[in-house]
């Protein structure tokens, strides 16, 4: 009997291993299957638009010319002929894109280096979610605060007729962009090594020199990339842009003109074009050549984190 338990017991104890081994393959399978269909179906998601942009916006070249689209300076939708050019739309998304940039990226860069170099523990904990809320309040509300706000004193400091224009627009889109400057301005700071700083410190250089001479130029490749994410975040930014710029259709000379920015022309002039029709067309056409910006800038700043990685790696 006791031969017979002996023999048993090992069998009996390697049973449950090799189950319990199998189900974690098992599991494993199953989540690498899950995690391979995710990134097809973002693919896929991604051709798919691709596909729209492609189908419905090249159609209008038969209509209007490409370079008479692109420089163009009317947009008459509803002329005989209609007339289909964004020049206007493109200044002006330029315009408002670099001032909110020029706006953003000092403010944020300081107060990303201030989270990671000065303040105490506590307080950036405290301090970096409050500047990220501003990241989760919907679009629609930044346009009612510039509407409500900004848009009076804008209109009362430069003495304007409206305070519904670009530089209203451009100041809310620094605001939207901040959260995304800071985070991750302040991560790269993070991933500045230890060892840069202790050597400027025995060098005898102070704090504030340290965070100017090498702080800020070793994590250039992230600021860098956080400066492309919030142009990308201003150039897409739509419901905020409607509510503030003003809607003009003509070109802008300055940045206190109201204007209308790519975004928000297609938001704008979607629900009232027919479907197939050259308007409907145009403005898909809009969307493409929004998107290709947009994609710029995104690679550009996937480049950027790239480089960043290979060079604190080494």
């Amino acid at each position: 009997m006791k031969q017979e338990t002996g023999s048993s017991s090992p069998t009996a104890a390697a049973d449950p291993t090799r189950g319990l081994q199998r189900r974690l393959r098992l599991g494993e399978r199953v989540i690498e299957g899950w995690i391979l269909l995710a990134g097809l179906l973002a693919i896929v998601v991604l051709l798919g638009i691709i596909f729209i942009l492609l189908r419905e916006g090249l159609p209008i070249f038969a209509h209007t010319p490409p370079w008479e689209f692109l420089f163009g300076t009317k947009w008459y939708p509803l002329a005989d002929p209609p007339v289909f050019g964004i020049s206007a739309f493109f200044v002006s998304t330029l315009m408002i894109t670099v001032i909110s940039t020029v706006v953003a990226v000092p403010i944020g860069v300081a107060c990303a280096a201030y989270l990671s170099e000065v303040a105490p523990h506590k307080v950036a904990e405290t301090i970096k979610p409050i500047i990220e809320i501003l990241a989760g309040i919907p679009s629609v509300m930044m346009g009612f605060i510039g509407l409500a706000l900004l848009s009076p004193l804008v209109q009362s400091l430069f003495n304007l007729n409206t305070g519904l224009c670009g530089l209203t627009a451009a100041i809310m889109l620094s605001l939207m962009s901040l959260p995304i400057i800071v985070s991750v301005s302040e991560d790269a700071l993070h991933a500045v090594p230890k060892e840069f700083k202790e050597a400027s410190y025995a060098l005898g250089a102070t704090k504030w020199e340290t965070i100017w001479h090498v702080c800020i130029p070793s994590a250039l490749s992230g600021i860098a990339a956080a400066i492309m994410l919030g142009v990308g975040r201003a150039i897409g930014e739509t419901m905020t842009v409607l509510m503030v710029a003003g809607g003009a259709l003509a070109v802008p000379v300055s940045p206190t003109d109201p204007m209308t920015t790519m975004t928000s022309a297609i938001a704008s002039g979607i629900g009232n074009a027919v479907r197939g029709g050259v308007q409907y067309q145009a403005l898909f056409a809009v969307g493409l050549i929004l998107f290709i910006l947009t994609l710029a800038v995104n690679i550009i700043a996937e480049r950027v984190l790239e480089r960043q990685k290979r060079k604190f790696s080494r």
